[in-house]
């Protein structure tokens, strides 16, 4: 077995144990052998089940920071960016929504250094969507009556409780979803003339 692929099966097959029996009632024995590998293959890449956790919202968290990153460096109009970046981490929020609702759900049994590292990098993210929002305010783009953090959590409310809502055997493309949901947002957000 290639190395590369021991942290991906470990992986794989945690995420499927915690989206079936739950993060607390799942042991690393489970994991190992849904993985087909050993335990001392599986601790050469994660230190403990909560190193896990935290590696499967990881990848997504560090995936939606570089795309706003990205998307944020190109510039433009405050309402065009934040539609990209809205399509984006609904898209891969979507892509990644085993991860997200298995985090979502297991968040609080993370050890407390694992809670901030996350709690800091989602503010990070926060800050920067925020920044996006008060720019078209002071443009006069977007409403400024109602304070931003109310106007983010809005659209987030969305996002965290895709698992409660969205179906990938719907009739419409994580795409089309994303830009409905991207579409009614902004026409919430936008100053009315």
């Amino acid at each position: 077995m290639r190395t590369k692929n021991v942290a991906d099966e470990v992986t794989r097959a945690a995420l499927d144990l915690f989206s079936t029996r739950g993060y607390a009632n799942t042991s690393v024995q489970q994991i190992v052998e849904a993985a087909g590998v050993t335990k001392g293959a599986m601790y050469h890449y994660f230190t403990s089940k909560d190193d896990l956790l935290f590696a499967i919202y990881e990848r997504m968290l560090s995936l939606q920071k570089s795309r706003l990153d990205e998307i944020t460096a190109r510039g433009g109009a405050p309402e065009e960016v934040l539609r990209a970046v809205c399509v984006d981490v609904m898209e891969t929020s979507i892509e990644f929504l085993p991860e997200g609702t298995v985090f979502f759900r297991s968040v609080h049994m993370l050890s407390e250094e694992r809670q901030k590292e996350v709690t800091r990098r989602r503010r990070e993210y926060n800050d920067q969507f925020a920044a996006i929002i008060e720019r078209g305010q002071v443009a006069g783009v977007f409403r400024d009556d109602v304070p931003t953090a109310v106007l983010i959590a809005h659209f987030f409310s969305d996002v965290h409780y895709l698992s409660h809502w969205y179906s990938p055997e719907g009739p419409e493309t994580k795409t089309e979803v994303a830009q409905q949901v991207t579409d009614l947002f902004l026409r919430s957000i936008r100053k009315e003339t």
